[in-house]
């Protein structure tokens, strides 16, 4: 609570806390891409091209989906 109320009234904010929310948004946007990417296709998606940097994945890992 006091970092806030020092924040407010014009004091100097640790960059700390900046440098872990910026790195924390950058991972999880890229965690998230690789997910989606990794996902099924949507509707009209199913032709589309993997981006190089997201890994393959084996036909043996999407077994556990059809139940």
């Amino acid at each position: 609570m006091y970092l806030l109320l020092e924040a407010a009234a014009g004091g100097t904010f640790p960059t700390y806390f900046v440098a872990v929310y910026v790195v924390g948004f950058i991972a999880a946007v890229s965690i998230g891409s690789i997910a989606w990417y990794n996902s099924k296709r949507p509707p009209g998606w199913e032709n589309t091209e993997i981006p190089d940097f997201v890994p393959k994945m084996d036909a043996e890992d999407d077994k556990s989906d059809k139940t």
